[in-house]
């Protein structure tokens, strides 16, 4: 399978840079994945589109402000650093991505915010990302809030005034580089009336990596290797997703972080148990879902692993039918853009 096979034109101008300020007022593109039939709605009124007994699986991960920006200790010279993630056998040591890199080889000392959080590159790991170790007083997370800034897509070239706006609102646990962003649609008031229409909703949690904006570089599809991102599925979140199941309920991811959560857990009778681990899986055409039914996204970048999920899903050519309508009607595009239904 050809990566060409998935690429589409897309006018820059439509490459949302900010959030809007109303996050449900979003436009939604609704698609039938049988028969690639369209319609066109507003987020707040999913509601129209959910049913009591679905379940509705949303990724309580929090985006952590993990671009870094210091100096190097012997010469001054500005460095760039990209926390992508914490490794398990050290907590205060990260795989980094440096920038520049080249001149940060092991024994490299780092200093950001004029030596309240220090650091030292250890090693060179796979793809030229740097292994650090920080060194500080007081609680890192703390620290990094206060230095650090939010690690916005390459294609958003905004300032962004509101660290919040990059966040869900149901975000919890610290760990991503990158935000769900099909949640981002969600308020709480939103959420509040899917539950008291009879919708359950279970939280599951993945760690966005950067890999997820890295670009596919070989021609064919099978021949990508997907980064690894670490998962969980607790038992509150297991019960809730089997009940639906055992009742004839939806399970509707949002979001691709949560359709690859599912999939990675899910056993091949539909059913998922409680549990936790790393996860490369790759969802392209071909690929058989055991627990997903339907899924809420935004619109991906071309020839992206997520473009290749979506056309899982719904079919290559209702997907790219879809984005040719989307492009029509002017939606606007990836992480602050709209949203989209495949049901």
């Amino acid at each position: 399978m050809n990566v060409n096979d998935f690429d589409y034109d897309l006018p820059q101008e439509l490459i949302a840079q900010d959030p809007l300020a109303d996050r449900s007022s979003s436009r939604l593109l609704i698609l039938d994945k049988e028969s690639g039939a369209v319609r066109h709605s507003v987020f707040r009124d999913i509601t129209n589109e959910l049913r009591p007994g679905d379940c509705l699986v949303i990724n309580n991960t929090k985006v952590i402000p993990a671009r870094l920006f210091g100096v190097k200790e012997d010469t001054g010279a500005a460095v760039e650093v990209l926390l992508l993630k914490r490794l398990a056998d050290c907590e205060n040591t990260w795989e980094t991505l440096v920038r520049p890199g080249k001149k940060c080889r092991p024994g490299t000392r780092l200093s950001f915010g004029d030596g309240l959080l220090n650091a030292v590159v250890e090693d060179v790991l796979e793809e030229g990302n740097r292994r650090i170790r920080f060194e500080f007083s007081g609680i890192f997370e703390e620290i990094l809030d206060q230095l650090g800034e939010m690690p916005l897509p390459p294609y958003i070239t905004h300032k962004l005034e509101d660290k919040n706006r990059y966040q869900t609102v149901y975000a919890k646990y610290d760990g991503s580089a990158a935000a769900p962003t099909a949640g981002l649609h969600f308020t709480k008031e939103l959420l509040e009336e899917i539950r008291w229409m009879g919708v359950s909703i279970a939280e599951i949690t993945l760690h966005v990596g950067l890999g997820t904006f890295r670009p596919v570089k070989a021609e064919t599809v099978e021949d990508h290797h997907m980064h690894s991102e670490f998962y969980t599925v607790d038992e509150t979140a297991a019960a809730l997703i089997n009940k639906a199941r055992e009742k004839g309920g939806r399970i509707i991811a949002v979001g691709t972080t949560s359709c690859r959560t599912l999939e990675s857990a899910a056993r091949e009778d539909g059913t998922v148990q409680p549990c936790s681990g790393w996860t490369d899986i790759f969802i392209y055409p071909g690929y058989h879902f055991k627990l997903v039914d339907a899924l809420i996204t935004n619109f991906h970048l071309p020839k992206s692993t997520l473009v290749m999920l979506v056309s899982a899903l719904a079919g290559r050519e209702h997907i790219l039918a879809a984005y040719e309508e989307a492009i029509r009607q002017r939606y606007r595009f990836f992480s602050f853009g709209d949203a989209m239904f495949i049901r």
